[in-house]
């Protein structure tokens, strides 16, 4: 599956992991992604990652379910 190119808005440093599975469509709202985060499914750049408002930079990568989120800037 090709990954997702995630477009960090210029003025922002980063994007909260929860929000980012929201705003990519893997999921229906941030509370969604919460608990998706807690569940042990998300890999920061290869880590499992468990903080649920974990702060994802330009140049991070996110894994879900063989979905591949890369974060670049605008």
């Amino acid at each position: 599956m090709q990954p997702i190119r995630f477009e960090l808005d210029p003025g922002h440093d980063h994007v909260e992991l929860n929000q980012l599975l929201k705003l990519t469509g893997l999921c229906d709202s941030g509370g969604a992604g919460k608990a998706i985060v807690a569940s042990g499914a998300v890999r920061v750049d290869g880590q499992l990652e468990l903080r649920k408002t974990c702060k994802i930079r330009v140049g991070q990568t996110v894994a879900y379910q063989g979905v591949t989120i890369e974060v670049v800037a605008v």
